[in-house]
């Protein structure tokens, strides 16, 4: 499987969207420090993940979160519980 995730930093209160074969071991990484783009907005928590059985629609998927349209589609989506 394959899967693409999202996580909230409660330190700035942002999200970080990302990929993975291996969910539980890249969860752990991020909560551990050892992922660049996350190790300074700590403590992040999984706010939901996406299993795909191919890696070109998760892929696809990770792109559109992304970009301006997907960002603002998960502002929307997510209610502001979360972000406070």
């Amino acid at each position: 499987m394959y899967y693409v995730y999202i996580l909230i930093s409660l330190k700035d209160k942002n999200f970080y969207v990302g990929s993975s074969e291996d969910l539980i071991r890249r969860i752990n990484e991020h909560k551990n420090g050892k992922v660049k783009s996350t190790k300074n907005r700590l403590p992040v928590n999984l706010i939901c993940y996406e299993a795909y059985n191919f890696k070109e629609e998760m892929l696809a998927r990770e792109k559109y979160l992304k970009s301006s349209d997907g960002r603002k589609d998960l502002r929307k989506r997510l209610t502001k519980s979360l972000i406070d």
